[in-house]
């Protein structure tokens, strides 16, 4: 991933929060010299705000093949994303006729060691705080436990992943090397457009200027 020095993650709270904020992402497992591509699993996580990752898969998911060859993969995650038009990216001084469009976006990939857990009480547990993390507060579904027969095939039917990170590229690409006053601009089209990330994207661009604390 290019990162220009002006798109760079200022500390590492920041590419943790997006991990804590955005719990939906992309593992890719690179697998052995042998294989051709890597296996890309779309997977929800939990993040406990440090280094570590949980999340489980079906027993089926060819992903485990790739993990068993090699156990590093990545986790990718694109979040707060928009389309910034040409006449809005467009410098004052240049003609919009003339300008170039782009994309303004946060994205984490975290390089991380993989361990496959498949003891029963490992993986109860590791759904328990999926559970607890993405149930809603007055959920009726309980703490899965293996003493609960439908709760234990649903558990051999899974395998539980625990991902340590070991490194992180992050970009944070929101008008770094604009002028601040092209940035409060850009900001205030995209709440005026409100499109589903607009407002988000616009607290990024105006995140630090003098004056918004």
């Amino acid at each position: 991933m290019l990162i220009h020095r002006w798109d760079a993650a200022n500390h590492d709270d920041q590419w943790r929060a997006v991990l804590q904020r955005f719990d939906f992402g992309q593992l890719i497992a690179p697998g052995g010299p042998d294989r051709e591509l890597p296996v890309v699993a779309p997977t929800h996580f939990t993040f406990d705000g440090a280094c570590t990752i949980e999340l489980h898969l079906a027993s089926s998911n060819p992903i485990w093949g790739a993990l068993t060859e090699r156990p590093r993969a990545l986790l990718t995650v694109i979040a707060d994303y928009v389309y910034v038009p040409a006449a809005i990216n467009t410098n004052a001084d240049q003609s919009p006729a003339l300008g170039v469009p782009t994309s303004y976006y946060s994205a984490v990939q975290a390089e991380v060691d993989v361990d496959i857990i498949d003891d029963p009480v490992a993986k109860a547990a590791i759904l328990a705080r999926a559970l607890g993390h993405f149930e809603p507060a007055d959920s009726s579904r309980i703490t899965p436990s293996v003493d609960v027969e439908s709760d234990r095939r649903l558990i051999a039917d899974i395998r539980g992943l625990r991902l340590t990170i070991t490194n992180v590229e992050a970009k944070f690409k929101y008008g770094g090397n604009k002028s601040l006053g092209h940035r409060v601009d850009i900001a205030a089209a995209l709440q005026t457009r409100n499109g589903p990330m607009d407002a988000a994207a616009s607290q990024h661009l105006l995140s630090g200027l003098p004056g918004t604390g």
